[in-house]
This record gives structure tokens, C-alpha cells and sequence, in this order.
């Protein structure tokens, strides 16, 4: 018979991941990442790096650069070939995870837990298409971005990031 631990969530925190996602949610409110962010809605991906550097003026583009290099180091977008293709929480790439927004356009979520966030993230209704990790059954719901998913019955799995899996951005 298996043992259940319980503990406090005083026991369960770690003082060192909650250093880096609050560092991770202030990295996402720079105008960098913002307009990366914009792009991905509103075109899908991947964003050529001379697109997202040309919205800025003159004088800001080198800080740009920079502040690219960051938040690629900080695994918080994924630059490669001159064009960032993942920023979390979008794919450019195809996965398990299809978004319809509401004006029908489709994106790529990067995994359950980032499809779910996305209808919050943009105030929007948006339609998930997906598979069942389990059985593999299409599953296709609705997420309002105040009341969560419109399904019952369905459940998101979370394991525990091994520390010898590396970066999030290479398990896709």
C-alpha cells in the first residue's frame, strides 16, 4: 500500500521557482516581448526577428536585440534561423494543440496548460482542438476567458520538470 504525504503549502513552496516566475512574468510585460505576443495573434508564427526589431525606433533596435537574447536565455521565446517561433504560450510550428480565435484564425498552443491559458491571456472565447493523451479521442471544447473550459469530465495532467530534461522549449 502506497504512502500519502501530506504537506502544508509552506512545505510544498520553493522560494527559488518563485523568484524565477516572478522575474518570468515581469520579462512579459516588456514591450518586446508584447509585440512578439501581438504578432503571434494577429499573424501566427514565426516572427522574422527584422519584423519585430523594425517596430521600434531607431535608436531602441540594438536594446532590442538585447532584450531578445534575454528572454531567448530566459526560455521564455525560442529564437532560431533569424525568427522566433515559440513564445510562450504560441507555436509556430504545429502541435497537439489547436486554437481557433474567434475570427476563426488557428494557432498553436505549446502544450495543455498553455491552450488553457490563452482565452484569459486575450480576454477572448477560443475553441481548443485536441487528443485524449490517454486514448488518443479528439477532444474539441470551448475556453471563456472567465469561466475556463466549457467540458466536463476532462482532465490536464501536470508532471513534475525533471531537472535533466532541459528547457521547457525542447520537450515540444
Amino acid at each position: 500500500m502506497a504512502t500519502l504525504e501530506i504537506r502544508t503549502a509552506e512545505e510544498l513552496a520553493d522560494p527559488a521557482l518563485e523568484a524565477r516566475w516572478a522575474a518570468r512574468r515581469a520579462a512579459r510585460q516588456t514591450d518586446v516581448l508584447q509585440r512578439i505576443l501581438r504578432s503571434f495573434v494577429e499573424r501566427g508564427g514565426p516572427i522574422p526577428v527584422d519584423d519585430i526589431v523594425a517596430t521600434f525606433p531607431d535608436n531602441a533596435r540594438a536594446s532590442v536585440h538585447d532584450t531578445l537574447r534575454a528572454l531567448d536565455d530566459d526560455d521564455l521565446i525560442r529564437v532560431r534561423d533569424g525568427h522566433v517561433d515559440v513564445a510562450y504560450p504560441f507555436a509556430a510550428a504545429p502541435t497537439s494543440f489547436v486554437i481557433r480565435l474567434p475570427d476563426g484564425a488557428e494557432r498553436y498552443a505549446c502544450c495543455a496548460t498553455d491552450a488553457l491559458g490563452i482565452a484569459p491571456m486575450l480576454g477572448l472565447s477560443v475553441h481548443i482542438g485536441t487528443k485524449c493523451h490517454h486514448c488518443q479521442a479528439p477532444l474539441n471544447f470551448s475556453v471563456s476567458p472567465d469561466a475556463g473550459p466549457e467540458v466536463d469530465g476532462v482532465m490536464v495532467w501536470f508532471e513534475k520538470q525533471a531537472d535533466h530534461r532541459g528547457r521547457a522549449l525542447d520537450s515540444l
